[in-house]
């Protein structure tokens, strides 16, 4: 395991909660809380991409490992880094403002099919990243936008958050913001290596 990636996915998970978090808190500023925070992931694609894939989702890190792109310690450790940084953010994010904000919570199964919907469209688009689908220059780009397009489809029924370990650190953390991303992107990944995975 390479301490790197590592550190690197904590960083990425702090970053990515912590502009959600300061995004929903902050209603007047120009750019909207979802286009901020894919704009976020994709700069963090580039940034952090060579050092670990910058998954920064533990549903999505489960969707590409699904199809043989990461193993299982890696995935692991990735797993706990993004929800210590998520968890950190948050709590940061409470401490230096008195935000008051509560976002509606539930675990409704609607709300659980909204964020399956729209991890479903972001886990795809990783996996093709990760099989080579999209051209290097455009990684941040895609998924960048895969993220904006998946919380529309989502924010229809849910919170749209996508990210378990963001919906944690944002304080939208409920069983369907945990069973409908991962079921979601790990049929995404599947799909993706359905279509493009020349060894199936």
């Amino acid at each position: 395991m390479e301490p790197k990636a590592v550190l690197a996915e904590l960083l990425g998970a702090f970053a990515l909660t912590f502009t959600t978090l300061v995004s929903i808190h902050n209603p007047g500023f120009p750019i909207p809380s979802p286009a901020l925070s894919a704009l976020t992931l994709g700069l963090l694609v580039y940034l952090l991409g060579p050092i670990s894939g910058c998954l920064l989702n533990p549903a999505v890190t489960l969707g590409v490992w699904s199809v043989g792109k990461l193993r299982a310690p890696e995935a692991g450790w990735f797993i706990v880094a993004q929800f210590a940084g998520a968890g950190f953010a948050g709590a940061l994010g409470r401490l230096v403002s008195p935000w008051t904000l509560r976002l509606p919570v539930d675990a409704a199964l609607m709300t659980g099919v909204g964020e399956l919907l729209g991890a479903a469209l972001l886990g795809f688009t990783v996996t093709a990243v990760f099989l080579g689908r999209v051209p290097a220059r455009l990684t941040g780009v895609v998924i960048g936008a895969a993220l904006l397009v998946g919380i529309a489809w989502a924010s229809q029924r849910s919170n749209g958050v996508l990210n378990p370990a963001v919906a944690l650190g944002i304080g939208s953390f409920s069983l369907a913001y945990v069973w409908g991303p991962v079921l979601g992107a790990l049929a995404g990944a599947r799909l993706a290596r359905y279509l493009w995975d020349p060894g199936d």
